[in-house]
């Protein structure tokens, strides 16, 4: 893929970039994909935790698993995440050794169910169809799904590990205040970092398209940025203004979980349409409905 370049909006102006890329969010009918998407990421997120949180513990690094459900913590709203929380505790601490040992590939199945759900949404935004067959499809999703979670947890080591460094500096050279102030930048400029190269990921390998690996795109940039405002809009929103429980009862937490992961879903499509429409643009890019860039 080529996102980049100065000649990329050449001839566009931004007004005329949004009005396009409105009318090509209401052609490919993306919040319609991004429902799907945030039923299948619902049924896909619990067996993903769950595994990921039975590998964790054979690895020699302690408390990642603390700082991702930490992480999590911060990401959902606070009823979404005291479900997701007691489920994925529950289920580990009396199935962790079954898990790995038998069950493996069905938990990996379930859990490639939404990466699977974002190649189809993604062959529409590109306008392609699918042709890998159902194996070769799912196979891609189940790989996907594996990269995400070694990404997670090499990210979030990052983070365990970067505590530990803070509190051996801390003890040796009493400028603990700097030293909070600094890890906690750490802290996010290897979450943001690791959401851009997920993202990439996605875009990348997803679609049924022949494409360069792009580690920086438009559509990543702006998708991460989204990510991280809707989450932290959404939780501030549910915090102070809407009481799910109170009006669904137990449900509550189910719909406010599938309401976030529906925005996710979006903001993953409108990056990706964001991506598609700009490369549209370019005189080297493909045009929307190629599978490969036009050769020069």
């Amino acid at each position: 893929m080529n996102p980049g370049g100065a000649g990329m909006l050449e001839n566009t102006s931004i007004k005329q970039f949004v009005k396009d890329l409105n009318n090509e969010i209401n052609e490919d009918n993306v919040f319609n994909g991004a429902a799907a998407l945030g039923y299948y990421l619902t049924l896909a997120i619990f067996p993903a935790l769950i595994l990921l949180m039975s590998i964790i513990p054979y690895l020699p690094i302690d408390q990642v698993d603390e700082a991702i459900m930490d992480m999590l913590g911060q990401a959902l709203p606070g009823e979404a995440y005291e479900m997701v929380e007691g489920v994925v505790v529950e289920v580990t601490q009396n199935r962790r050794g079954g898990l790995l040992s038998f069950g493996l590939l069905g938990t990996l199945w379930a859990a490639s169910t939404g990466m699977y759900a974002i190649m189809q949404q993604l062959n529409i935004t590109y306008a392609v169809k699918e042709e890998r067959s159902f194996i070769r499809a799912r196979i891609t999703a189940l790989i996907l799904s594996i990269l995400f979670g070694l990404l997670i947890i090499g990210a979030f080591s990052l983070v365990v590990l970067g505590g530990y460094i803070q509190e051996w500096l801390g003890s040796q050279f009493r400028f603990s205040s700097i030293l909070i102030w600094f890890f906690a930048l750490f802290r996010w400029v290897v979450i943001i970092l690791s959401l851009l190269l997920g993202f990439a990921m996605i875009y990348r390998y997803a679609p049924n398209v022949e494409q360069k690996f792009s580690f920086i795109t438009p559509g990543s940039v702006i998708g991460v940025l989204l990510l991280i405002v809707v989450s932290v809009g959404f939780a501030i929103y549910t915090a102070n203004f809407a009481d799910y429980n109170a009006t669904y009862g137990s449900i509550g937490a189910i719909i406010i979980l599938m309401l976030w992961l529906y925005f996710a879903g979006l903001v993953i499509l409108v990056g990706s349409e964001i991506n598609v429409l700009m490369e549209d643009r370019s005189a080297t890019g493909k045009r929307k409905g190629g599978k490969k860039e036009p050769v020069e």
